[in-house]
């Protein structure tokens, strides 16, 4: 009697006492734990990262508040902010880096490891489905790439935002800004990790697929850059001030990128500016414009203003190819992920 009560009393104290809740269970747990040590690193290496940003930024802005800023130019500092321009460079070259790099090491192994080892063939002889087991893997792995991304872009972002419009410090199109700030390194970094994955389940052997991706990651990055400037639209201003007047060519607006310029005749035509270029003289010149009838000037160019829009554009094409690349790991998995 005194045992069944006893047995009666521990029950209902285990049934009223509160579980402790967890973070992560079951497959999410043994994902977690079979990849801990690249994702514990990844996030290590995101918080080192953002503490050395945010201390830049700091760096900077006691510069920029001494020199006067922003009431003085920038344009006047010269040798001065050579220092804080190289810091970006350093930087930004390395964050660029980061989608070759996860792509090589976290996503190349992620699934191709599982393969050639024979882990794969022992989840699928347990009670998770192979598509949970698929989701599980990519779904952490994109979490932990996202929250890392997006630290070091904001962060970068901050530390570049009271400079954006100084073309003496980065210029905001290129790789160095365009591709670390705002969406973009996310979704390059997504779609580099992704592909990784899939370069994995298909050849089966991690080293390989580790060679194979860091090919398509370098191609990745070459194909963006290629194209980047095409995701805007272009901006055409005229003139027809003549060509070598003091003000014949058009004001541009701060910090706009300058894509072309060309001669503009009387009947709307554009001649390329190296045209009458081997005048021996300057007399010799204005007659040779004068014969081809060049009124002005016509410049091709993209504001500042677009940045913002042409990385979300950009961004979406990327996450659209992610998605693609996710579909097809599942199409796959159903019948040959083991």
């Amino acid at each position: 009697m005194s045992t069944l009560t006893s047995t009666s009393n521990s029950a209902a104290a285990g049934a009223e006492a509160p579980r402790r809740p967890q973070l992560l269970s079951g497959m999410n747990w043994l994902i977690w734990r079979q990849h801990r040590a690249a994702f514990w690193t990844i996030l290590a290496a995101t918080a080192l990262s953002v503490a050395w940003i945010v201390f830049q930024r700091g760096q900077l802005m006691d510069f920029l508040t001494g020199y006067g800023w922003p009431t003085r130019n920038l344009d006047e500092a010269g040798p001065k902010l050579e220092p804080y321009r190289k810091a970006f460079v350093l930087v930004s070259g390395g964050l660029g880096f980061v989608p070759v790099l996860l792509g090589v090491f976290l996503g190349a192994p992620l699934l191709a490891g599982d393969l050639e080892n024979g882990t794969a063939k022992l989840v699928a002889a347990q009670s998770a489905t192979r598509a949970r087991w698929l989701a599980t893997k990519l779904g952490l792995t994109a979490l932990v790439v996202v929250v890392s991304m997006v630290a070091l872009s904001a962060a970068f972002g901050w530390w570049w935002n009271p400079v954006r419009e100084e073309n003496t410090v980065l210029e905001w199109s290129s790789g160095s800004v365009f591709d670390i700030t705002g969406p973009v390194p996310v979704a390059l970094t997504l779609f580099t990790v992704v592909g990784g994955v899939a370069i994995g389940v298909v050849l089966r052997r991690t080293l390989m697929a580790m060679v194979v991706t860091f090919g398509f990651a370098v191609a990745v990055q070459l194909v963006w850059g290629y194209f980047r400037l095409s995701l805007g639209d272009v901006i055409t201003v005229t003139t027809n001030k003549g060509v070598t007047a003091e003000n014949a060519f058009p004001d541009l607006p701060h910090a706009a990128l300058q894509i072309d310029e060309s001669y503009l005749t009387s009947s709307g035509d554009l001649l390329g500016w190296s045209t009458c270029a081997n005048g021996a003289t300057d007399q010799a010149r204005e007659l040779c414009l004068k014969k081809e009838g060049v009124v002005g000037w016509s410049v091709d160019y993209l504001p500042i203003s677009q940045m913002n829009g042409m990385q979300w554009f950009g961004a979406s094409i990327l996450f659209a190819l992610t998605a693609a690349v996710v579909a097809f790991l599942f199409f796959w998995g159903r019948k040959r992920l083991v």
